[in-house]
């Protein structure tokens, strides 16, 4: 099977009206700030104005941009350095040919990048405008959070070989993420996969007007950033607002039993948006409680699918190749799920 190539359409690209590049991080920064005094001056200031459920939001919001934020900016850094210090060519002449072996190595690059999941949205955004099709660039985004070192390890800490869960999230996640990756490469108009602004820029990426290597990296930082930060804030949010709407007490009821709880623990992982390489520790509280097959969903899912990282991969693919996707890995990992309860 040849590998199916990122082609653009005849003509010129289709460019939308941005806003000033500054806007993004500023607004960022901004809705930071804001949810901090909140938090901070709310027991003085306002008192009991603001009920639980809304000091929680601010809460659950707040902590999860604070631990998001440190890997998309590395996220970010590494997509420069990938974009504007390797020479041309050095990452794709070192892949190998045929398509299957290349996406293998491909998912494996997370061992080498210990980013979490939403640091690797903009390292995969510089990857495609380097070369690589949309299937290569989604098989890294969904391996490249669990088969990270960082991950590993702390799996192994959390739970050991304890049921079969560290080895089959390593290998559910290797073989989902293959699995994505052929099904998209097989797609007969990649372009269409992304959003009309990130097309823009892949037609753009070869024919950039010539400026010193630091100039790029900030012009590309500058940019990043405004397509980032905006995305991770409204997506933290929808995950604050998610956990303090959905009562856990329910979810633990469902854990004993070995298909809902595959399902209640991928709605947990979807809405909690908590970060791959610390989320096994998590998650270890409900180990007494919830299934191991439930534990693995819960541990696969998440990190290749949650509302941060949907907001995150707006910025790049078209919603229905986002919905799609969430089918397809949803379905993928509910099946890792229900096949390792059937063993335990």
């Amino acid at each position: 099977m040849s590998r199916t190539p990122v082609t653009l359409h005849p003509g010129p690209p289709r460019l939308t009206q941005r806003p000033p590049a500054w806007i993004g991080p500023a607004l960022g920064a901004g809705l930071v700030l804001l949810f901090i005094a909140i938090r901070v001056l709310a027991p003085e200031a306002i008192g009991d104005a603001l009920s639980n459920s809304v000091r929680d939001f601010f809460t659950l919001s707040i902590s999860v941009v604070i631990e998001s934020l440190p890997f998309v900016f590395l996220g970010i850094l590494l997509s420069i350095g990938v974009q504007v210090w390797l020479p041309e060519g050095f990452l794709l002449r070192r892949l190998p040919r045929h398509p299957v072996v290349r996406r293998v190595t491909i998912s494996l690059l997370g061992v080498l990048l210990p980013v979490c999941e939403c640091g690797n949205v903009p390292l995969a955004r510089g990857l495609i405008l380097r070369g690589l099709t949309v299937g290569e660039a989604m098989t890294f985004l969904l391996a490249a959070p669990i088969l990270n070192p960082v991950t590993i390890i702390t799996t192994y800490q959390a739970f050991g070989w304890e049921d079969g869960i560290l080895v089959s999230r390593i290998l559910g996640g290797f073989v989902i993420a293959n699995l994505v990756g052929w099904i998209y490469s097989r797609h007969p108009d990649p372009m269409r996969l992304l959003t009309p602004g990130f097309q823009a820029s892949c037609a753009h990426a070869g024919h950039e007007a010539p400026a010193t290597r630091m100039r790029r990296g900030v012009d590309m930082f500058r940019t990043e950033t405004s397509a980032m930060l905006p995305a991770l804030f409204v997506g933290s949010a929808v995950a604050g607002l998610i956990q303090v709407a959905i009562s856990r007490d329910l979810l633990i009821t469902l854990g004993q039993n070995p298909v809902l709880s595959v399902f209640a623990l991928m709605a947990l992982a979807f809405v909690i948006a908590i970060c791959s390489n610390v989320d096994a520790f998590f998650i270890l509280a409900f180990g007494s409680t919830f299934m191991p097959g439930a534990i693995v969903a819960f541990l696969v899912f998440g990190p290749m699918i949650d509302v941060k990282m949907l907001a995150l991969m707006r910025t790049t693919f078209t919603a229905r190749t986002l919905l799609q996707l969430t089918l397809l890995v949803g379905l993928a990992a509910a099946a890792l799920g229900l096949a390792v309860n059937a063993l335990a």
